[in-house]
C-alpha cells in the first residue's frame, strides 16, 4: 500500500498548507458564518491530518486514494460538528472521527459475513458513540453506549469484535529508518517471556544441588504432575517418606535461589 507516494487523489501532499493558529481560528469564525471559502481553505488546510490517520491502515489492502477520500469525509463532519467554545483542539476531535469513518468503510467492505443481527448492534453503537462525541466533544464508555442504546455491554463488545477487519501477524503497525514493526512484535508470548525463561534455568540450576532422589521427587511431582501417591508407588517408598523428602528438597531449593 503506497501511502508514502507524494501525490493522492490528485493532491500534492508534499505543497499542502499548514494553518497557523491563529489562522484556524479566523477561518472557523468565517464558517460559523458561513463563508463557503473558509471551509474550503480549513479542509486543505488539515489534509495533513488525514494523511497521518490513513498511515495507521497501511496494513490494509485498500486503496490509498479511496482511504484518503473516506477520510476525508471525516474530516468534514469533524469541522461541519466542531464546537469551538467547548475549549478542545479541533485535531483532538476530528482524528477519532476520521478514523471512525475509514473503519466503517473497512466494515462494509469486510469480505467475511456477520449476521445481521450483530451489525444492527454494532450501527446503533457506532451511531451512538458519534451522537455523543458530537455532543461532548470526547469518546463515550461502553456503559455510556449501553445505557443510550438499551443493550448489553457484552453484546456491544461481541458486535463490533465481529464486524472488525482481520489483522494479519505480518501487518505493519510503525516504520521507521527502514526498520519495521509488525503486529506479531506488539503480542505477547505469556509461555516464553525471558523473565519466565531466565526463573526456569535457575530453578534448574538449584536442582543441581539436590540429592538424586530428591531430585526425581521434584521432577515427577512438579514436572510430570504425579501425586505423592503415585510417586511413591513408583520409587517404592512411603508416601510420608515422599512427602518428606520433597519439603527437604523445596528448602534445599529455596535456599539457592534467595
Amino acid at each position: 500500500m503506497g501511502l508514502n507516494k507524494v501525490e493522492i487523489c490528485g493532491v500534492n501532499t508534499a505543497k499542502l498548507p499548514v494553518l497557523k493558529h491563529e489562522e484556524k481560528e479566523e477561518l472557523f469564525r468565517r464558517i460559523k458564518e458561513g463563508d463557503t471559502d473558509a471551509r474550503e481553505r480549513y479542509i486543505k488546510g488539515n489534509l495533513r491530518l488525514v494523511l497521518s490517520v490513513i498511515k495507521r491502515f497501511s496494513g490494509s489492502n485498500e486503496n490509498p486514494d479511496d482511504l484518503f477520500q473516506i477520510g476525508c469525509i471525516g474530516l468534514i463532519k469533524a469541522i461541519d460538528n466542531f464546537d469551538t467554545s467547548l475549549n478542545v483542539k479541533f485535531s483532538t476531535y476530528a482524528v477519532p472521527m476520521i478514523i471512525g469513518e475509514i473503519r466503517r468503510y473497512l466494515r462494509d467492505n469486510n469480505s467475511i459475513r456477520v449476521s445481521r443481527s450483530l451489525r444492527d448492534t454494532a450501527y446503533k453503537a457506532i451511531n451512538a458513540r458519534e451522537l455523543y462525541m458530537k455532543n461532548n466533544l470526547k469518546e463515550p464508555t461502553i456503559s455510556e453506549i449501553s445505557e443510550e442504546i438499551g443493550i448489553p455491554k457484552e453484546d456491544i463488545v461481541m458486535a463490533m469484535d465481529a464486524i472488525q477487519s482481520p489483522v494479519s501477524l505480518y501487518d505493519p503497525v510503525y516504520t521507521e529508518g527502514g526498520d519495521t514493526l509488525y503486529v506479531m512484535d506488539q503480542i505477547s508470548d505469556k509461555k516464553n517471556k525471558e523473565e519466565n525463561w531466565i526463573e526456569d534455568i535457575a530453578i534448574k540450576e538449584a536442582m543441581r544441588h539436590l540429592e538424586d532422589r530428591e531430585r526425581y521427587i521434584v521432577e515427577l511431582r512438579f514436572y510430570e504432575g504425579k501425586t505423592q501417591m503415585e510417586v511413591a508407588q513408583e520409587i517404592g517408598i512411603s508416601q510420608a517418606q515422599v512427602s518428606r523428602l520433597e519439603k527437604s528438597a523445596l528448602k534445599n531449593m529455596r535456599y539457592y535461589l534467595s
